[in-house]
This record gives structure tokens, sequence and C-alpha cells, in this order.
């Protein structure tokens, strides 16, 4: 079961003072002064909001819930210049993998698994249209996810300007790439961008990426897991890397 927590003042006090929410869900047609500065501070900090029907949230809680639950993330985010920055200064290549819109909880769980043990530096993921960090999530990665750490921003078109202006290359792993990952530069500081498989990597995400590249198919089948893709590539920078 998640961790939550409900009603708009303890929800509002915990996101004021920091508490790794994950997303909120509120009633819809949620009115009043409090509930009017719950929606303001939750849109400031980036933390993702559904509203749903009270019927959903009486499910998730039988309590006085005031319209408002918000689910407590199992893992402590961190911050992508920071972690970039901690990693340039230790003398290593910088090995970051963005996800875009990957919202399978398995295959998610696999990707951090598999993140964590090449060593890769940080997994991104957008504060909306992304999976959830559940315990579920946590178990499928083996535990990774306490070990890998994880940025969660709120537009990952900004994240890839950043880290372009830190000296990081990006390259998009995607079938419209004319050029093989094999033949990708992965020594240099590299992110590494996935997309789901049912939609692939966005128009703009990939508008911003600065290399493309795709993973080389001769079978019929026309895809590759998204997870197995992921594993390909973050593999192929360690073996290039000799780590």
């Amino acid at each position: 079961m998640d961790n939550y927590i409900f009603g708009l003042r303890p929800v509002y006090e915990a996101i004021k003072a920091g508490k790794e929410i994950d997303k909120v869900m509120l009633k819809n047609n949620l009115m009043g002064e409090l509930s009017g500065e719950l929606i303001s501070e939750l849109r400031k900090k980036g933390i993702h909001m559904q509203y749903v029907p009270q019927e959903k949230l009486d499910k998730v809680c039988n309590k006085n819930h005031q319209g408002v639950i918000a689910f407590i993330s199992p893992v402590s985010y961190h911050n992508l210049e920071e972690v970039v920055s901690a990693v340039f200064e230790d003398g290593r290549t910088p090995l970051i993998v963005l996800l875009d819109s990957i919202t399978d909880v398995r295959n998610f769980g696999a990707i951090a698994r598999t993140c964590e043990c090449a060593g890769a530096d940080a997994i991104v993921i957008p504060s909306s249209n992304s999976v959830r960090i559940t315990e579920d999530a946590i178990k499928t990665s083996a535990g990774a996810l306490y070990n890998i750490p994880v940025c969660r921003e709120a537009n990952l078109v900004d994240s890839i300007l950043l880290l372009n202006q830190m000296g990081v290359e990006v390259a998009a792993i995607t079938e419209k790439a004319e050029r093989s990952l094999f033949e990708l530069d992965m020594t240099v500081p590299l992110a590494i961008v996935l997309g789901s498989e049912d939609t692939g990597i966005s128009v703009s995400v990939l508008k911003r990426c600065g290399k493309k590249a795709k993973i080389p198919m001769v079978g019929k089948t026309e895809s590759l897991n998204v997870s197995v893709s992921a594993a390909l590539a973050v593999y192929e920078a360690v073996r290039q890397r000799g780590i």
C-alpha cells in the first residue's frame, strides 16, 4: 500500500516543509481559500496533480480527507545540476539517463536496476506523464532505486539545456536516427534519452537532442522493450569507457 497523507492543512504543510510528495489527488471542483493556496504551491513545486471524483478518493482513504490525498515518495529526489557538478568534481565522466513518458512501473524498475549496476550517475524523469516511484517500482528494481540518484524535473527540455550548458552531450535513442548506437561516441560526458514504447521520445525533447542513434534491428519484430533498449545503450557506454 502506498504511504499517503490526507487533508488540506496536513498536505499543504507537508509540501511547504519540503516533504517528498510524489503526486496529489484532488477532488473535482475543489473550492476554498486553502485549497487555492495548496494548488498554487503544487504548481510552484512542480508536483503532479490529478483531479478525481470523490469516490476515488474514498477508495484510497475512508477518513475525512477533505478532497485531498498526497502520496509520499519512498525516495528522495536529487537536484540534477548538483549531481552533474559532483560527478565532474570527482574527476569522472557523467553518464545520465533521461526517461521521457515512461509510465510502466516494471520497465522503470528494470531500467533503474540496469543503470545502477552499470554505474550510471542519475536517472531523470519528468514530474508529469511519468512513472511514480512506488514500493512496486523499488521492488522491481531489486532495491536499486535506493542507490541511484533520481532527479524529477518539471521540464525535460530545460533539463537538456542545462546539461548542454554544463558540457554534457545529449543523445536520443530512437528508430528515427540513421546512425547506429555502436557508432556513437559515448566516452564523452553524455546523457542518454529514451522514450516510451508507444509514443517514443516527444517531438520537443527529440528536437533538443544534439545526437540521435538507433539500435540496429534485423528481425521482423519492430521494436525492443524499452528496458532492453536502455540496457543496450548504457552498457555500450560502459564498454566504450572500459569500465
